[in-house]
């Protein structure tokens, strides 16, 4: 028998065998996707957006290195239905969910990781999942756990509300508890389980730990990556019975400011996870696949003020209105940085008005195939490469909302369009802001401009899209 020369043997090694029967590159031709999604994170709390106390270095010279979003969007104003706008590539009005009530995964559903997965990327996540309810070894096999959702690896939370308590006895690894040495719960009936008398393990160290083994275990093939820290997210719990909620084993460079402890916590808790950042960049040097990685980081939603923790201690919405549940630009308007040596050019900045929705198509065009189709986002790569003329627009990114006073956020192009909730003189209260002009939303110009509204909510119309979310029970 002749055997394959070497040279059919090299040519074979470049491809790869996707699931789907796709072939893709070698690892060396393909782009590393790192998606960093913290918790409750402010539009002011970094140094390059603004903030002048706390302090974020790594971060910081991220932005110096990569591009910097002033115009990047969450996808709710609170957690669950934000993670589920990332995962699917569609807006809350086509998603169904609009607040923080449960919802699991079917195992039908199209995630992007389930699209990388089909096309050769290794995909891993920690952190919290939010959108499959494991409590227990007898519901491992529920279909909402990410392991059935294109995720090959993920450790973390499968409890949302469980996220709160930063000791908890145990996390997942997939299908397996990973019990936390030292923590122990405390059985006060309103510290529903989420607060720990006994606090030895940090939950946000092995969520770190545990990232960086993937990105070790993978980094000689094409991997998708999801860190979702929940830093610097309160115990809400803990903020009642602890009168703290802002959870972190020691307060580091602001032990001996003279501040309240829980805005000691929240500080510390920012600069730990900004070390974290320079950590897994050094990881990448290491490893020698920096110039290889895209690394994208943001947050959930707006800054929150829960765990005895004030916003306005930090000024962590900047010059935005409103916080976490709000519908103007303080509860949605997200920090967005992004970071691949010789692709995005260093210390740039765009006001490209981008949203959840569009990580999906976004990585997507990054691994080079193509995305489903039906999703509302539009791929920003463009935008990474400094191809602007080649970025489309949104023609309008929509938010809907069952918590707070405000229900709807509407922007197109420069207007942003906000729905309270209770009429005013027996009108829907719709207010109207020129975000050009007033990115503050101190100035309604609804009476002012009243074809504008007629005009934006004629497009919801069209859309189909709700207009007034019913209120949460």
């Amino acid at each position: 028998m002749k055997l394959p020369s070497l040279s059919t043997f090299a040519l074979a090694a470049l491809f790869i065998l996707a699931p789907t029967g796709m072939l893709v590159a070698d690892a060396a031709d393909q782009t590393n996707i790192i998606y960093i999604m913290v918790d409750d994170l402010g539009y002011g709390d970094l140094g390059c957006y603004g903030q002048e106390t706390i302090q974020t270095p790594h971060l910081d010279r991220m932005a110096s290195e990569g591009m910097r979003f002033t115009d990047h969007y969450a996808g709710h104003t609170v957690c669950r239905p934000s993670r589920l706008v990332l995962w699917t590539g569609l807006h809350v009005g086509h998603t169904g969910l609009m607040g923080n009530r449960p919802r699991s995964f079917t195992g039908t559903e199209l995630t992007v990781a389930k699209r990388l997965q089909e096309a050769g990327y290794a995909t891993g996540g920690v952190g919290k999942w939010a959108l499959g309810n494991v409590d227990a070894p007898s519901e491992i096999d529920n279909e909402g756990h990410p392991n059935r959702n294109g995720f090959d690896f993920w450790y973390g939370y499968m409890n949302q509300s469980n996220a709160h308590n930063y000791y908890p006895p145990y996390l997942w690894e997939n299908r397996r508890q990973d019990f936390l040495d030292g923590n122990v719960l405390m059985e006060a009936p309103n510290a529903r389980g989420r607060v720990s008398k006994e606090r030895v393990t940090y939950s946000h160290d092995k969520l770190t730990e545990a990232a960086f083994g993937f990105i070790r275990r993978h980094h000689e093939r094409p991997f998708l990556l999801h860190i979702h820290w929940t830093i610097p997210h309160a115990n809400n719990e803990g903020g009642r019975v602890l009168n703290d909620g802002m959870e972190v084993p020691d307060y580091g460079i602001y032990a001996d400011r003279d501040w309240p402890n829980p805005e000691k916590g929240f500080a510390a808790m920012i600069t730990r996870m900004d070390a974290d950042v320079g950590r897994l960049f050094a990881l990448l040097g290491e490893l020698k696949i920096d110039n290889r990685t895209l690394v994208l980081f943001t947050s959930d939603n707006g800054p929150h003020r829960e765990g005895k923790h004030d916003h306005e201690f930090f000024d962590s919405n900047g010059p935005l209105t409103g916080y976490k549940r709000s519908m103007h630009e303080g509860g949605i308007r997200v920090p967005m940085i992004a970071r691949w040596p010789n692709k995005i050019a260093a210390a740039s900045v765009s006001d490209h008005a981008s949203a959840f929705w569009d990580f999906f198509p976004t990585a997507c065009d990054v691994a080079g195939i193509d995305p489903p189709t039906g999703l509302d986002g539009l791929s920003y790569l463009p935008t990474l490469l400094g191809n602007t003329d080649a970025q489309k627009e949104h023609e309008y990114l929509y938010w809907a909302s069952q918590e707070g006073d405000t229900s709807l956020g509407v922007r197109m192009g420069k207007w942003k369009l906000v729905r309270y909730r209770k009429d005013r003189n027996g009108q829907p209260d719709f207010r109207l802001y020129d975000l050009s002009q007033d990115v503050g939303e101190t100035n309604d110009v609804a009476a002012k401009h009243p074809k504008i509204v007629q005009r934006m909510v004629g497009v919801l119309h069209r859309e189909d899209l709700p207009l007034e979310p019913s209120s949460r029970p």
